[in-house]
């Protein structure tokens, strides 16, 4: 199918023109995603990535398939530092297992619950578990729902600068390295 929109005079003049805008728009709406927790910014970004190759071909493109792994390798460890920082965060603070399974637990509530949801998921999360479970007096919990927040916001941090990454490595392969 692609072999006949391909060889079609038209895309040559306005297919290019069109998998550019469809991949300008994917890319921006993954960078806005990436800042603003209610689009799944990498994931868009991948998407745009693999959209691209698909809409352009393979060497219309200028991606290769270890771009594509390096895309999605990126935005696999974007997640996964995301859903783990809040419980880093807790036992970086001195909160016990507890506390870092709670702050776990709580993100993937809080995620229900945008934007507001995102902050207070682990802090609460962190502290009732801090209190119910581990046994902890009050300071000491809030102390580890603090550091659920800190190491959230620290997540997020890290969320962006690899989005911001995963764009800049899309643009080196397409123009320089492929």
């Amino acid at each position: 199918m692609w072999e006949s929109i391909y060889s079609s005079p038209v895309w040559g003049t306005v297919g290019v023109g069109a998998a550019w805008l469809v991949t300008g728009c994917l890319l921006v709406a993954g960078v806005v995603g990436c800042v603003l927790p209610v689009l799944p910014g990498h994931l868009i970004l991948f998407m745009a990535a693999v959209a691209h190759r698909l809409m352009l071909g393979a060497e219309g493109s200028g991606l290769g398939w270890g771009s594509l792994v390096i895309l999605g390798v990126l935005m696999a460890v974007s997640q996964t530092l995301e859903m783990v920082s809040g419980a880093a965060g807790a036992k970086w603070f001195g909160g016990t297992r507890w506390g870092s399974l709670g702050a776990l637990l709580g993100a993937i509530v809080g995620m229900f619950f945008m934007p507001f949801g995102l902050l207070a998921g682990p802090l609460l999360g962190a502290l009732i578990a801090e209190i119910w479970w581990a046994r902890k007096a009050a300071k000491p919990a809030v102390i580890s729902g603090i550091g659920s927040v800190v190491g959230t916001l620290a997540g997020m941090g890290i969320k962006i600068v690899i989005g911001v990454l995963m764009v800049v490595w899309f643009f080196l392969d397409v123009f320089f390295i492929g």
